[in-house]
Formats: structure tokens, sequence, C-alpha cells
């Protein structure tokens, strides 16, 4: 029996800290997770980013059915490696992109942040029919 529980991923933290400190950029990066549902009018995007410190830090761009968010979220304070004892919240760049299930009016759209969810509402598109008469050659 041994003396020392086994913990398969023990190492893990100091290698991913290690890894930063050579590279100076978090080594794993985090995707802010999204909910996105629609009603009659309306595409919502509720995406959930904790950290971010003003309207600066966070980048909304809607272009032929995709959203994408891109941003950076700041530590709140520097902590020397050697003083960490365990780190989970996420920090430094982030970017994600998702398909939209319909067109929607990007100049219309409007973003809220509160308590760390980024809600986006974008109106939906009215779905342009266009017909064309097709020529047909005849022989």
């Amino acid at each position: 029996m041994p003396l020392i529980p086994y913990e398969p991923f023990r190492y893990v933290e100091g290698a991913r800290r290690e890894m930063e400190r050579l590279f100076g950029t978090p080594f794993f990066r985090e995707e802010p997770r999204i909910d996105i549902y629609e009603n009659d009018r309306e595409i919502i995007a509720s995406c959930e980013i904790p950290g971010l410190q003003s309207k600066e830090d966070i980048g909304i761009e809607i272009a032929e059915n995709m959203l994408s968010l891109g941003g950076t979220i700041r530590r709140e304070q520097e902590v020397k490696d050697e003083n960490i004892h365990r780190q989970e919240r996420y920090w430094g760049s982030f970017r994600r992109s998702i398909n939209l299930p319909a067109p929607v009016i990007a100049e219309e759209s409007r973003a809220v942040y509160r308590n760390g969810i980024l809600k986006i509402t974008m109106p939906k598109a009215e779905p342009q029919l266009r017909r064309r008469n097709i020529e047909i050659d005849f022989h």
C-alpha cells in the first residue's frame, strides 16, 4: 500500500506554469462558453466571460452569419509564480467564432455586459427571396 495517494495529474499544474513562464502567455487557452437561442424576431447569444474590466477589453464582429468575439481578460493583480498555490481562473487573450442559425442585421445588434455575462441581441434579417427567370436555350 503506497504512502502517497496516487494523483495522475499532480505535476500538470507545475508543467503548465513552467510553459507559461518560458513562453510568456497562458499555455492552455480558454474559449468563452456561448449559448445561442432565438425567438421570432431575434437571435440571442449569451456569453460567459467573467473578468472583463472595460468595454475596450472585448470586440464583437458580425459578418455573414458568423459571430466573432475576441478580447483580453486581465489579472486583477500580479502575483509572483512562487507564491501561487492554485491558479484556475483564466486570464489572457481569447477568441471565439460561431455560426449563427439565421441571417441577422448587424447594424441593429446590441450588447450588454453584466455580472460576467455578455448578452448580444441580433435582430433577424428578412429572408431575401431572389427570384429570377431563367432563359432556356431551346434548339
